[in-house]
């Protein structure tokens, strides 16, 4: 056996099969999903008055202080479902023509406020954060740390899985996008309370 043929034994038995990465595109998609998102909102939020930060259109429909306390709740525990929740499972690479198709899926519907939601007591905003630099400053950090995650990750995001109530089956890369479409989806609730005809001027 000559030397380079039994380097490389040596090595597939020392290093059994890698995990597969994302690839260079998928990490692109999804971070150009959470820089766009990212923009959108603290665009939303940026040089409100208290008064319009705090102004219901009605006494059940949120401010735009309590939607942006539901962004930056979710941002926080979706982000945690992956790491520590979806790469606890067991990798199940078997599983991938469940969640095929799902990641257009996921960036189309959530953002689809035709449809609307009951958000879980655990989202419910509570005034966790005081002010909207804040709570801005909260988001930003964690967007942040998201971001960075995706960018340097060598998690196989695609092999392990978790059900979600909506979509079901969605793999670890799928919630990421999950993250970026659902702040998307309540940038568009916050702009809706501002085109209220009462918003204060």
């Amino acid at each position: 056996m000559n030397k380079l043929l039994m380097a490389s034994v040596v090595l597939s038995i020392a290093f059994p099969a890698f995990a597969e990465t994302l690839t260079q595109v998928e990490r692109e998609r999804a971070m150009s999903e959470l820089h766009a998102t990212r923009k959108q909102f603290l665009d939303s939020v940026a040089g409100l008055s208290d008064a319009q930060w705090n102004f219901k259109p009605s006494p059940d429909v949120w401010s735009v202080a309590e939607v942006a306390e539901h962004i930056a709740i979710s941002e926080d525990m979706i982000f945690k479902a992956v790491t520590e929740r979806v790469m606890k499972t067991p990798a199940t690479p078997e599983k991938k023509p469940e969640v095929h198709g799902k990641d257009e899926l996921v960036l189309e519907k959530t953002v689809d406020r035709s449809t609307k939601f009951q958000a879980p007591e655990m989202l419910r905003p509570t005034r966790r954060w005081p002010t909207e630099p804040v709570l801005t400053e909260h988001f930003k950090e964690s967007r942040d740390r998201t971001i960075a995650y995706v960018e340097n990750t060598q998690d196989d995001l695609r092999d392990h899985f978790l059900e979600h109530p909506a979509f079901k089956l969605l793999d670890g890369y799928q919630w990421i996008l999950l993250i970026s479409a659902h702040s998307h989806r309540h940038t568009l609730q916050i702009e809706e309370v501002k085109a209220n005809p009462n918003f204060p001027k």
